[in-house]
């Protein structure tokens, strides 16, 4: 197992319980506690924990994994969601995309979806303008798209949060103020069949709800494992998805009382 598979696993055993203890993840890991150790103390100079002794402890109550350790999780159902949901846009559309890793493999299957339907139809990408805006307020999202000659890229100004990389704040609702989407792609914390779309960050949730409102059509992308789960903030209902895309693994009585709510729900 390498450092950042160590790293990964740490980090999820703490997102779990709260507190990791040094002897139980050496014997779960199958590494030297000495190694643990090793990996709390630089983990702790990250500030992604608080060591104590014996092990180590989350931040706060609320504890939340940086996106750049969640990437890894459910990778295989969420290259199907997004290879899905991207199939859903039409040339021309104006497409949000709020941050997260759900919506990050979006990004990436609209570009290699539109770059491949320019390059079988011969057309240069600067001879007919951009196949598709796309509006995000995810910093590596805009990374990733901003070479993308294909696509014109709009971005929200803000506070950037460095656990997900998403602008937030007057600026980016100031931005969003201000257009208007064909398509909300809307990556989520935890879908209830009672609050509806949520988030762990309230800023975060506030910014999404704005894309929300802002889309003739809301599409909803999330593996299984965040259904009919709650998170701190409210993003909107369901009476305002319109669709929600998620994997196989979703339980029936779950996909019942989503489908009462009156959301669609398709499964990849």
């Amino acid at each position: 197992m390498s450092k950042h598979e160590r790293w990964n696993a740490l980090l999820e055993l703490l997102a779990s319980a709260g507190k990791v203890e040094v002897e139980e993840a050496a014997a779960a890991l199958d590494v030297s506690a000495a190694t643990i150790r090793r990996d709390l103390d630089e983990l702790a100079e990250q500030r992604l924990l608080v060591r104590t002794r014996g092990g180590a402890v989350a931040h706060g109550v609320s504890y939340e994994l940086p996106l750049r350790y969640k990437s890894g999780r459910h990778a295989a159902e969420k290259a199907r969601i997004a290879a899905a949901a991207a199939e859903l846009i039409t040339p021309g559309e104006v497409v949000g995309l709020n941050g997260g890793t759900t919506t990050t493999e979006v990004a990436r299957a609209l570009a290699l979806r539109f770059a491949g339907e320019r390059a079988e139809s011969g057309t240069p990408p600067a001879a007919s303008g951009p196949a598709l805006t796309v509006v995000t307020n995810a910093l590596n999202i805009a990374a990733e798209l901003a070479v993308r000659p294909q696509i014109k890229l709009v971005t929200t100004g803000g506070v950037a949060r460095p656990q997900t990389y998403e602008l937030v704040g007057p600026l980016a609702a100031g931005v969003l103020g201000e257009v208007a989407l064909d398509t909300v792609v809307l990556g989520v914390d935890g879908i209830d069949p009672e609050f509806g779309a949520m988030a762990h960050q309230e800023e975060e949730a506030g910014i999404s709800r704005l894309f929300a409102e802002r889309a003739s059509r809301v599409v909803v992308v999330t593996d299984a494992s965040k259904l009919g789960r709650r998170a701190f903030a409210r993003i909107c209902g369901l009476d305002r998805v319109d669709l929600l895309l998620t994997d196989t693994a979703i339980d029936a009585g779950t996909a019942d009382r989503l489908s009462e709510a009156g959301v669609r729900v398709l499964t990849v």
